[in-house]
């Protein structure tokens, strides 16, 4: 495995990719849980898949744009999503929740619509959907490093304000942050995680890894920042473990990460069942 990584451009690609997503993803995840968000991360999925399918539609009808890397156009849709995301939860103040089927529904009937239309990229659109190793190329490898850069940037330096926002909203704006604001950028930088965890955890399974690791953070961390330093470390695990498996038996390392998260997550929870009826027992 060791051997085929260092003699393969394609492999590295992959596997630095992994470990950067399985690092940022459930970083975010973390502050999307904790404020009941975890279903935007399926619409902007969503969105994204409508700018893949599209890319892949305008790539195949103009010959000029061929060389358009997918990616781009897919980044461009789910920062687009977020922001009507954004606004429409203006728009429907007592409902806010309504914003996010509705732009879930207009990714997945787009999507379609862009696969009706044209025909011969249905192998690509499953990678896009499931991930694929093979497919990562420097190109997208740059785009991921770029995109956890703006993460851990973003993070840095309102780490303090999401906090807040994410505990209590309704004291954030009484003093005075400017929490629309804040949480704007929040999901537009949700949105560019989304579209740069595509090509190794697929489209419909990216929201997964940013909600699993977490989920199984929360059983055992005791704190905040304890619960992000326990994402991050079941992120990588599942990213690492399911790459791995996705190599040896050539499947689609979306489902293997997946899965692997699942399993995680299920050993986890036992294992804390089984501390507690200990402790209750002594």
């Amino acid at each position: 495995m060791i051997d085929a990584i260092l003699n393969y451009e394609f492999l590295q690609n992959a596997f630095i990719s992994g470990i950067i997503i399985g690092i940022i993803a459930p970083l975010l995840g973390v502050f999307i849980v904790v404020r009941r968000m975890s279903l935007i991360a399926d619409a902007l999925s969503h969105v994204t898949l409508a700018g893949i399918t599209g890319s892949l539609f305008l790539s195949q009808s103009v010959a000029s744009l061929a060389v358009l890397n997918p990616m781009y156009l897919g980044m461009l849709a789910a920062v687009g999503g977020s922001v009507l995301i954004e606004r429409l939860r203006s728009v429907y103040k007592h409902y806010e929740e309504l914003a996010i089927p509705i732009i879930m529904s207009a990714g997945i009937g787009l999507s379609a619509i862009f696969i009706s239309l044209a025909s011969g990229f249905n192998t690509d659109v499953m990678g896009y959907l499931f991930g694929t190793v093979s497919a990562v190329s420097r190109q997208d490898l740059f785009v991921v490093i770029g995109i956890a850069i703006i993460v851990i940037v973003f993070l840095t330096c309102l780490y303090k304000e999401l906090f807040v926002l994410s505990f209590d909203e309704e004291y954030a704006k009484a003093s005075g942050l400017p929490a629309k604001g804040i949480h704007l950028l929040f999901i537009i930088v949700v949105a560019l995680t989304i579209a740069a965890s595509m090509r190794i955890v697929g489209i419909l399974l990216v929201s997964s890894l940013i909600t699993l690791p977490v989920a199984s953070a929360m059983r055992i961390a005791k704190g905040f920042k304890a619960t992000i330093i326990y994402s991050i470390i079941f992120g990588e695990l599942a990213v690492i473990i399911g790459l791995v498996v996705a190599f040896y038996l050539n499947l689609a390392p979306g489902g293997t990460i997946v899965v692997t998260s699942i399993l995680i997550l299920v050993i986890v929870i036992l294992v804390k069942k089984m501390n507690v009826r200990k402790e209750n027992n002594q």
